[in-house]
């Protein structure tokens, strides 16, 4: 059976005076992700012109470990307070094949 790799890619933007509680949040939650099974990257990228936007580039084996990564309490953790901290948008993506 062949697995096919799913992506999730976040853009967060911290609320006023947020950004620097944010990054530690999103630095926090790098080492519990990239341990995951299924997980095959996990990177924090920051905007050089706008240093309170974030991105978290996430690779997976396939949808079910995003599914499982999202039933992680360090998700969960995340989930809770990121609306206090930031306005979020984010994608589960597909690959495309370019053959």
């Amino acid at each position: 059976m062949t697995r096919t790799p799913a992506k999730t890619t976040a853009v967060l933007t911290a609320r006023p005076g947020r950004a620097a509680e944010l990054q530690a949040l999103l630095v926090g939650m790098a080492s519990h992700c990239r341990a995951e099974p299924g997980n095959l990257r996990w990177d924090i990228w920051r905007d050089p012109a706008e240093s309170d936007r974030f991105v978290l580039d996430e690779l997976y084996v396939d949808a079910a470990a995003i599914e499982a990564h999202r039933s992680t309490p360090h998700y969960r953790d995340y989930q809770a307070r990121v609306p206090e901290l930031a306005e979020r948008m984010a994608w589960v993506l597909e690959p495309v094949d370019v053959r």
